[in-house]
């Protein structure tokens, strides 16, 4: 594609690498087929190739953008699978980036969305203040009906929620163990500490001792697609600053979309000289817990059928495939595949709550595929999508590190306790 930047629009790096990637695209289309917006809504300007058009405009032209496009940046859920598809390498998480960003800082949202945003931002990655909004959550469900669009669909998803009360300690007792930093996490920590717990119990196994990241908080992903770039930077910094005071391995987080924006952190300071080595360093020793888990000898091997959800972000993000089936099945269970996996579920972080619509039109895709291979239990690695899937007329979801646990002696997962109980 041709661009217009002026040489002092392309004094911004972010803009310059945003500007780059504009130019790699040919428009061929080859991204549309893999966008579940585009196959779900059939509008182009729901599509990545319509919506580069778009945010090309918007970037070019600087300043305020109008409505449609707002609507159509927003509608994008992130799960780059038109990355992973595009034969021209085009980079299309900088290129959204770079948009949310430019319209958080220029377009006025209606004060209505632009305060349930802030809600968002502010509530969801700090722990304490997620607890308190489920116990609201609660208290308000039987009125849910009252509050308006989707504070309702809010209401609703924190009432569902289980409160969860501390795990026990991750740090293991281990002779010359391999340490790895664990860090803490926003919403998973306050529903379901138990993820982590598992994860620790697995790894403790093979002599790894996961050591808890003081001082660091959430990740920043959540901001980040909310395109409030300084409050990610700010999270990132306090996860750095943390990073720098321990001796370390690498640094773990539990949940993939979290572990591919942390793997990315270097790209949100592109402008800041004096953080981006810093931050290139906690990049570096980022981990997944695909990355660190190896396939065992299951104890108790269990008849059971799991079909596998890969999320996005390990799809695209950390381009992951494979491992995880095949820690299952050394785990002894039977591991099915579901059909077009390929497709978001609809979870991304905050846009099941900031585009219920469409996000529960992918949910109902999703589940459809589900259960035509007819599963026992659905297993995933990134604890959205199993909060955003579940409920209970679905088969129970765990995270993937609660099954190899318990294969190997570890206890039932909570949901599967749950449904026997």
């Amino acid at each position: 594609m041709r661009t217009s930047f002026t040489p002092t629009q392309l004094t911004d790096p972010h803009l310059a690498e945003a500007e780059k990637n504009l130019r790699a695209c040919v428009h061929c289309g080859i991204c549309t087929a893999t966008c579940p917006t585009y196959v779900l809504l059939g509008d182009e300007r729901d599509g990545p190739r319509g919506r580069i058009v778009l945010m090309q405009n918007m970037l070019e032209k600087g300043g305020s953008p109008d409505p449609e496009t707002v609507l159509h940046v927003d509608r994008c859920l992130s799960c780059l699978a038109c990355k992973t598809a595009c034969p021209s390498s085009v980079n299309y998480a900088r290129l959204v980036d770079e948009a949310r960003t430019h319209i958080q800082v220029h377009y006025r949202r209606p004060l209505g969305d632009k305060l349930y945003r802030w809600l968002l931002a502010t509530v969801m990655p700090r722990p304490a203040l997620t607890r308190v909004g489920l116990l609201f959550a609660r208290l308000i469900a039987p009125f849910a009906f009252l509050l308006p669009g989707r504070l309702r669909g809010m209401a609703a998803m924190g009432a569902k929620l289980r409160l969860s009360g501390p795990a026990a300690p991750v740090r293991a007792i281990l002779p010359n163990p391999r340490r790895i930093a664990l860090m803490p996490g926003c919403v998973q920590k306050a529903v379901a500490p138990d993820i982590d717990a598992a994860v620790a119990r697995v790894l403790e196994r093979q002599g790894i001792e996961l050591v808890p990241l003081e001082g660091a908080g959430c990740c920043g992903s959540l901001t980040h697609h909310l395109g409030r770039s300084e409050d990610a930077k700010n999270w990132a910094r306090r996860a750095v600053e943390a990073f720098e005071r321990g001796e370390y391995e690498g640094v773990l987080i539990t949940a993939t979309g979290c572990s591919a924006h942390m793997k990315d952190l270097t790209h949100l300071f592109l402008d800041d000289p004096l953080w981006l080595p810093r931050a290139a360093a906690l990049a570096a020793a980022t981990r997944d817990f695909l990355d660190l888990a190896e396939p065992g000898t299951a104890k108790e091997p269990r008849s059971l059928r799991v079909a596998w959800h890969a999320a996005c972000s390990l799809q695209n993000g950390l381009k992951i495939t494979g491992k995880a089936e095949k820690l299952l099945e050394s785990a002894g269970f039977d591991v099915v595949a579901i059909p077009e996996g390929h497709l978001c579920c609809g979870s991304a972080g905050t846009y099941s709550l900031l585009q219920p619509d469409i996000a529960g039109a992918l949910r109902e895709r999703k589940l459809e595929n589900i259960a035509a291979v007819e599963p026992d239990i659905v297993a995933t690695s990134n604890f959205p999508c199993l909060n955003h899937l579940q409920s209970d007329d679905t088969p129970p979801f765990v995270h993937l590190a609660e099954l190899l646990d318990w294969a190997d002696g570890g206890p039932v997962p909570v949901a599967l306790a749950e449904r026997a109980g």
